[in-house]
């Protein structure tokens, strides 16, 4: 899978997604984007899935009509420490995700 690392989600996440394609919104020049033009730059680019951490997302942009996946790590903050044990469950959703899928992993 070709993941989209959010900018609210640190860069050494992509550490933990083994098997995956990763990189991050600040890699790729789009930092600042709005989500409806940072999905529509995803598309253009080939990204599958947006790892982040906005649990508001799946409210504000219609994800099936743009065919992206989005997987949500819900954790108490957004340190590493506080994201790395949910990064099992990530990749177990990786695994399985489709096009317009929202996944929220929690803990």
């Amino acid at each position: 899978m070709r993941v989209l690392i959010d900018e609210c989600v640190p860069h050494d996440i992509r550490h933990h997604l083994p098997g995956h394609s990763a990189s991050t919104v600040s890699y790729m020049c789009w930092s600042g984007k709005k989500n409806g033009e940072l999905l529509s730059l995803m598309i253009q680019d080939g990204f599958e899935v947006l790892l982040t951490v906005d649990q508001n997302l799946k409210h504000q942009q219609n994800l099936s009509a743009a065919g992206i996946a989005v997987v949500v790590l819900v954790a108490d903050s957004t340190e590493l420490s506080d994201l790395i044990p949910l990064m099992p469950g990530a990749c177990a959703a990786l695994g399985v995700i489709k096009p317009g899928d929202v996944v929220e992993v929690t803990a």
